[in-house]
């Protein structure tokens, strides 16, 4: 069937991004699902640093790729052997499939799946091959991460989708794909805080300030929130943030917590949370920094304050176990996730949201689809 994607041309283009449009808006052939596989109706697409970093360089995937990893929609036909999930579902795409079988799977969300992670780099499906190519013969186009959802319809392994509610609404449940299941399992998963305890978040994008409502919602004592803009310091605190600081104010006043969380993604945000963890704590980090970054460290610091250092790839998270969670907090009002939402976007707006996203001016952009 022919679709209509967001396909990423070229990598590295120069900024601003609305001007040298890496990405075109196009028509794309789409093979019907294998045995393994979901056709989905996409409804709506978040647009994550993960994406970004592949349109700038930072992450190099083979193109020509259809974008877009954060996703939700209908499905509208399933494989043969897919069973527990019916046409007509609302399904969160997930990043990360897990084929259940490989040491990765067998380690409880601590590791990603060993073959899900070679499709991922391959821009292939979980089970191989690809099912997008240009529709005038001009080869395959890759997919992203499995799952390619700037598109108006995606197929993608049952092992990268989550059946969710239809109560749960489309722009929620899409953002419950990447940024809460990253952010929150940062949390939840990986600090594990008390309530008695406190938990500082560095880096207020989408992960970010899921990691602070899941936070909240888990009623920690002392919750802080570190960015260097002002006006996501401010939300912070209507989302519940006790105190709220730029790098800078937490260098200069020694601000210190149990649980450090690095949501940035960059050398400087790491350095800063491992400078903020308090004797006996945990720096966590989920951030993706550029593969060549380097941060400086002391490693006695480590040892003669018996810190702990966890990295946490997509928030140490099994989407099947997680994402329901999620989803039930979010009805219950625990965790307000529509707060995430900076705009909802047409797809046409792609490379501008690129830019919005590169000067740190969006929490999440939804893409919408009729």
């Amino acid at each position: 069937m022919l679709i209509t994607g967001a396909v990423l041309k070229e990598i590295g283009r120069a900024r601003p991004y609305a001007q040298s449009t890496p990405i075109a808006v196009r028509e794309v052939e789409l093979r019907s699902p294998g045995p393994t596989e979901l056709l989905v109706q996409i409804e709506a697409a978040g647009v994550c640093h993960s994406d970004l970093s592949v349109v700038d360089g930072n992450r190099v995937r083979p193109v020509p790729m259809l974008l877009g990893h954060e996703a939700a929609g209908i499905v509208r036909e399933r494989g043969s052997e897919v069973a527990d999930i019916e046409v007509g579902d609302r399904v969160v795409m997930s990043f990360l499939p897990r084929c259940e079988h490989c040491e990765g799977c067998a380690a409880g969300g601590r590791l990603p799946c060993v073959p899900g992670s070679v499709a991922n780099n391959a821009g292939e499906m979980l089970h191989g091959g690809r099912r997008l190519s240009s529709p005038d013969g001009g080869g395959p186009i890759h997919h992203h991460l499995g799952v390619s959802g700037f598109a108006t319809h995606a197929v993608v392994d049952a092992a990268s989708a989550v059946a969710v509610g239809n109560d749960v609404p489309a722009d929620i449940a899409a953002v419950l794909g990447c940024a809460v299941l990253t952010g929150g399992g940062a949390v939840l998963n990986a600090a594990k805080p008390s309530p008695q305890d406190s938990i500082m978040i560095v880096g207020l994008g989408g992960v970010g300030m899921a990691a602070l409502i899941t936070a909240v919602a888990q009623n920690v004592s002392r919750i802080v929130a570190v960015d260097t803009m002002e006006d996501k310091l401010g939300l912070a605190q209507e989302l519940g943030a006790h105190e709220v600081y730029t790098p800078q104010d937490v260098s200069q006043r020694g601000v210190k917590a149990t649980y450090v969380i690095e949501c940035a993604g960059n050398a400087r945000a790491f350095e800063t949370s491992f400078a903020a963890t308090a004797p006996g704590g945990t720096t966590v980090t989920v951030g993706l920094p550029a593969p060549a970054a380097r941060s400086s460290i002391s490693p006695l610091t480590i040892t003669a304050e018996a810190r702990t250092i966890i990295g946490s790839y997509l928030g140490s998270a099994v989407p099947s176990r997680d994402i329901p969670r999620y989803a039930q907090m979010w009805r219950e009002g625990r965790l307000p996730v529509e707060q995430l939402i900076s705009s909802r976007i047409r797809l046409d707006e792609i490379n501008d949201a690129m830019d919005q996203l590169a000067d740190g001016k969006a929490i999440r952009q939804v893409i919408m689809f009729d």
